[in-house]
């Protein structure tokens, strides 16, 4: 059994397709298929459901296909130990980000590359915590920033990395008039935009809201806490937002922040990796980096102040 051969079925499970698969691995179909082929034989069971096209994996194959990805992590996991023993740490490490923590991965990533200077990293931002557990457990990543609340995340070693506060960002003249801080029952009555349905920042809002016998009837929603920013700062609309964004990105000319309060609405971020050993020496090293730089994020000022 070859590792190429492990790389190459691997490859055709994420892919889904034999000339995806065969591109993936710079190799020609006729090669990729040929050495699924010779592991099917040297293992004795069918791995690929053959047609015209890709039919998906035997159950045999979608059961193996787990180990083969645990080899490969492993074996990377190697190469990557004796390296850093010679050279010090390089390679690629594979970051999945929930998108609230888009704005301040750079808290963890730069110190990171600078105390890793021959280390590449690759980060996603569009993932759910779901998703990022999912994908670790399948070792197609390396490291995870999620929300841990409600997620699964046996087998992981969880780092909190800190606590996100949610506020109302507004513009000042949808607001001019008002002399107290603002209530739930005054934030569902502005022209709102909010995060998609079954994103988490929108899920604590509507929890929020809920608590309140409240519910929001926002007219735009979206996947993307910039395009919030950049609605509220045309002054017409209000969003909810983490603070921590606005610690990279400072709030629109002429828009308010105003914290929420009763019921406050936050949730905890962590950092999250295998925890089997051995453990990545990318992702180890990012642990490390992240109790060393514990990057708090500070609140943004509020310009509003509950009574």
């Amino acid at each position: 059994m070859l590792f190429r051969q492990l790389e190459y079925f691997v490859a055709l499970a994420r892919e889904r397709h034999f000339a995806r698969a065969a591109a993936a691995c710079y190799v020609s179909q006729p090669a990729l298929s040929e050495a699924i082929r010779k592991l099917e034989n040297e293992l004795k069971v069918p791995l690929v459901k053959r047609g015209r096209t890709f039919e998906g994996l035997t159950p045999e194959g979608e059961r193996l296909v787990l180990w083969a990805r645990r080899i490969l992590a492993d074996h990377d996991a190697l190469k990557q130990e004796v390296t850093a023993l010679r050279t010090g740490l390089s390679g690629e490490l594979r970051l999945g980000v929930i998108p609230a923590s888009a704005a301040t991965i750079a808290l963890l990533t730069d110190p990171f590359c600078a105390a890793h200077p021959l280390v590449r990293v690759h980060v996603e931002t569009s993932l759910a915590s779901a998703d990022i557990v999912d994908r670790l457990r399948r070792f197609e990543l390396d490291a995870g920033v999620i929300y841990p609340d409600g997620q699964d995340t046996s087998g992981l070693t969880v780092t909190p990395l800190y606590r996100e506060e949610q506020v109302l960002l507004v513009g000042a003249d949808l607001v001019a008039e008002r002399t107290s801080p603002l209530d739930w029952i005054d934030i569902v009555e502005l022209p709102l935009c909010l995060l998609n349905p079954g994103m988490r920042g929108r899920q604590l809002v509507d929890a929020a809201l809920a608590a309140r016998n409240l519910v929001a009837h926002p007219r735009l929603e979206t996947d993307s806490v910039a395009t919030l920013f950049a609605h509220v700062a045309t002054g017409r609309w209000a969003t909810v937002i983490p603070s921590t964004w606005l610690r990279t990105t400072p709030p629109p000319a002429g828009a308010r922040v105003v914290p929420l309060r009763d019921p406050a609405v936050g949730s905890m971020i962590a950092l999250v990796i295998q925890s089997d050993e051995p453990v990545s020496t990318l992702a180890r090293a990012l642990i490390e980096t992240a109790r060393a730089a514990r990057p708090d994020v500070v609140e943004h000022e509020p310009t509003d102040r509950p009574a």
